[in-house]
């Protein structure tokens, strides 16, 4: 008897915490087909997805007060879900914190101002946008990744056999174990920073304006590269064998060459920033 009244008690000084706090929780499930797409618009808070086994997206919204709605909308297998600010919102009152529960070959396309966002272990193309939110990707294969942000940071981990894009104004962007066909980065003065093995067969590209690169790559890379920064440092750990390219090496600030078969390319450049292809330490 004195075990349930602490748990009733227990309970609640829960709810009587959470609508103090003004906060109200949504939960929306839709019964999908094979490669759905889900999309969220929200202004002002977190949206992190997971994979769900079943054919069913689930979705679990944190309304931080009155100032906000969600609008759903569904078309057979798209789902859509804008957070709507109301007269007075501000980036408290007007946050919604989202978590998804999506099949693996789901689609998903995010928008958050301020984030963070984050996915795992999905088989669909992801699309995330924001300005300063984090940008957290991992586990990923086969689908494509396109990223823009403004000045938030962007990690992408063990990302295998995708298309990958990132844009970045001034947020750095760190890649780790991203391989695939084609893989691009371009930030204007967020440092870029790489290790893998540039697997693939794919075309690598890292540029920056005035930002930093830094690419770690093992002994048994086979690539072709090309580095060069017109006013910055350029630094090659890598004995490299004459390519085929018309491009001219000026020591320090450029330089270009094959690894190994050079079964992929690699490019890696910037206008002032300083350029380091470094040997992984086994």
């Amino acid at each position: 008897m004195y075990r349930k009244q602490v748990v009733l008690v227990a309970t609640v000084l829960v709810l009587g915490a959470v609508l103090a706090s003004g906060q109200t929780r949504k939960e929306l499930r839709y019964k999908v087909h094979r490669r759905a797409t889900i999309s969220i618009m929200n202004p002002y808070g977190p949206i992190f997805v997971k994979p769900n086994p079943n054919k069913e997206i689930v979705i679990i919204a944190i309304l931080h007060s009155d100032k906000v709605e969600i609008d759903p909308n569904q078309r057979g297998s798209r789902i859509d879900v804008v957070s709507h600010l109301l007269a007075g919102a501000d980036p408290d009152s007007g946050r919604v914190d989202y978590e998804l529960l999506v099949p693996v070959d789901a689609n998903v396309t995010l928008h958050s101002t301020t984030g963070p966002l984050h996915a795992e272990r999905l088989r669909g193309d992801v699309i995330m946008e924001g300005n300063t939110a984090n940008v957290d990707v991992r586990d990923l294969t086969e689908g494509h990744v396109h990223i823009r942000t403004l000045n938030g940071p962007v990690t992408l981990t063990n990302i295998s056999d995708g298309h990958v894009e990132v844009t970045s104004v001034s947020g750095n962007v760190a890649l780790k174990s991203v391989n695939g066909p084609f893989v691009q980065v371009s930030s204007t003065s967020g440092m870029i920073s790489y290790d893998g093995d540039f697997g693939g067969g794919g075309e690598y590209s890292l540029m920056t304006h005035t930002g930093d690169i830094l690419a770690t790559a093992p002994s048994y890379a086979s690539i072709e590269v090309v580095a060069r920064s017109e006013q910055g440092k350029v630094e090659n750990d890598f004995l490299l064998e004459p390519g085929h390219s018309s491009f001219v090496a000026r020591a320090g600030s450029a330089f270009a060459g094959t690894i190994n078969k050079a079964a992929s390319s690699v490019k890696l450049l910037s206008f002032s920033g300083k350029i380091h292809l470094k040997k992984r330490q086994n």
